[in-house]
């Protein structure tokens, strides 16, 4: 595949993510699962790569880093 935003996860200690959901976004974040363990080869939990995925659309907002800076 190639092509997803987010990188391959590093080694980590495992914390629990407990958050509610719309049934759209839960089978959009278990397609999104899917295409890693595609891109990968690697099962990850879905609360497992939605840090990294926050953490990756935070990095990304450049609206956010220019009003953090203010």
């Amino acid at each position: 595949m190639g092509n997803l935003k987010l990188p391959k996860l590093p080694e980590r200690t495992l914390v629990k993510c407990t958050i509610q959901l719309t049934p759209n976004l839960e089978k959009s974040l278990q397609d999104y699962a899917a295409a890693y363990e595609a891109e990968y080869g690697q099962i990850e939990a879905v609360a497992d790569l939605i840090p990294h995925m926050l953490a990756a659309f935070l990095e990304s907002d450049r609206g956010f880093a220019r009003a953090r800076k203010a």
